[in-house]
């Protein structure tokens, strides 16, 4: 069954080529195109898709905001924003809002399809430099105290490939060991910072 695929974006010419780049593909189908925020809100949640890829900069309200009202309303739903926005404050809100990726709008079609297959995946997909910001965030920081266990220098390897947007198949590939000991380690990881997904531990680790 192809992964279901909703579109929030108010530019036309950018909605048609979104649309076109769902339709050669042969797992993926886009259910609905959405120009405006509250259309979203209105049309989105009966069709519960796969997969929101969301614009922050809307006519009628910000992405950002979309993305925490249809989280409540679709926890199951993964959301990709899809922005030319760039800025730490700007990815750190999308991601505490409930995002699972944030990609830049000069990203090529292989990349945005790749995303959303690997958002769905349990993945947390990026653009390169968006990626690049995180990881100096979190590592201009350290983990309080009160908040988090000490993690091992292995599970921080493992956050900061989770904060590339890899999954378990493709950090136990980069890291040499077995897929059952990164989703052990993931398991500690979860435990320590006080979560119960990627996105959250990516989230927690980084602030």
């Amino acid at each position: 069954m192809p992964l279901t695929v909703a579109i929030v974006e108010d530019n036309a010419g950018i909605c048609e080529e979104l649309v076109q780049i769902v339709a050669e593909t042969s797992d993926c189908r886009c259910v609905v195109v959405c120009r405006n925020l509250q259309t979203a809100l209105k049309k989105i949640p009966p069709l519960a898709p796969d997969v929101v890829v969301m614009d922050i900069q809307l006519p009628d309200g910000s992405g950002i905001d979309g993305v925490g009202r249809l989280k409540r309303l679709l926890p199951g739903t993964h959301i990709l924003m899809f922005t030319i926005y760039e800025d730490s404050e700007q990815i750190f809100k999308a991601l505490e809002a409930g995002a699972s990726g944030y990609l830049l709008k000069r990203a090529t079609p292989e990349e945005l399809l790749r995303a959303i297959r690997e958002i769905n995946n349990g993945g947390v997909p990026m653009t390169a430099e968006v990626a690049q910001k995180v990881i100096q965030s979190f590592q201009r920081k350290s983990l309080r105290a009160e908040s988090a266990e000490r993690l091992t220098p292995r599970e921080e390897q493992i956050l900061e490939l989770l904060t590339r947007g890899l999954i378990s198949k493709e950090i136990a590939h980069h890291l040499s060991i077995s897929v059952e000991t990164v989703n052990s380690h993931l398991k500690h990881i979860y435990g320590k910072l006080h979560v119960r997904t990627r996105t959250e531990a990516v989230i927690k680790y980084m602030r």
